[in-house]
């Protein structure tokens, strides 16, 4: 009869914390299967070091996506995806901090024609040298030697044709007349004077094909524009009505295949309207200067 303890005999499992070992006598002549023994333990090993191996990788894929997420939030810019509210304030200046001026009005340019207009404000001396100055006159191309001059307070004494009633009607005070030449050409201009403007536009609406100043000659200047046909223009400005007559001076009538003398006309014409506005600018700034 054979003694032991009853039911199956436990099985020793290397993964089971209470499991044991199987032991055996002696008498029954089996010992300990060491391969199995190293086998298990080889597993257990290889088990631990895979789960030590794969920690690790996910430690470093933890690190690696840190540090990830903080390089894109240095580089990256924060505030521009926060709401607005939680910006921090700025420091931009309020409407109420915005420095003001006080308005300011530039008086307005004082006008040349209103020195020239009116015999109140025209007040700078004048006459033929002042209005004219210099011994030539030079318009683009073309030189003018100055001649001859005159200055009346009587205006009818240098006018002919229809002008002298013209210039009696509206109260002319003075006629200042100078020459130019340019070869056989020569060209007299007239400046009547008058107290105001509107007398001048008068004059200047008045006049017709028969209103002519008389060619002042003398001197090197030769006759010219007696009896012979000459071409003459009449203009204004303030108070200054101005009056050009141009010919030859060898006698031949104009014709208007003469560009030259129209030209020249013209040119005596300008300069002396440039001449009376520089002489309102002149006034207008020693006003202004005042």
């Amino acid at each position: 009869m054979s003694y032991g303890q009853g039911g199956p005999q436990s099985q020793w499992d290397p993964w089971k914390p209470n499991s044991q070992q199987p032991w055996t006598s002696g008498d029954d002549g089996r010992t300990p299967d060491w391969a199995a023994l190293a086998e298990a333990s080889e597993t257990r090993n290889k088990r631990r070091r895979l789960f030590f191996i794969g920690g690790g990788a996910l430690a470093t894929l933890a690190i690696g996506t840190a540090v990830a997420m903080a390089v894109v939030s240095a580089n990256g810019n924060d505030e521009a995806n926060k709401p607005t509210s939680s910006l921090p304030a700025t420091d931009l200046p309020s409407a109420s901090t915005t420095p003001s001026f006080a308005p300011t009005s530039a008086p307005p340019p004082l006008d040349p024609k209103e020195f020239v207009a009116s015999k109140a404000k025209d007040t700078a001396p004048n006459g033929p040298d002042l209005l004219f100055p210099g011994t030539q006159l030079t318009m683009g191309s073309a030189v003018y030697k100055k001649g001859p001059k005159a200055d009346s307070t009587t205006c009818t004494t240098g006018v002919q044709g229809t002008l002298p009633k013209v210039l009696t009607a509206n109260d002319c005070t003075r006629l200042m007349r100078i020459t130019y030449t340019k070869g056989t050409i020569a060209v007299t201009v007239g400046v009547a004077v008058f107290d105001t403007e509107a007398q001048a536009l008068k004059v200047k609406s008045q006049a017709d094909k028969q209103s002519i100043v008389k060619a002042l000659t003398g001197g090197d200047v030769k006759t010219f524009c007696d009896g012979a046909i000459c071409r003459s223009t009449t203009n204004s400005y303030g108070r200054y009505a101005y009056f050009t007559i141009t010919g030859f001076t060898d006698g031949k009538d104009v014709t208007t295949k003469d560009t030259a003398v129209f030209a020249a006309g013209d040119d005596l014409a300008e300069f002396t309207f440039q001449r009376i506005r520089q002489r309102g600018e002149a006034q207008a700034s020693a006003a202004a200067a005042n």
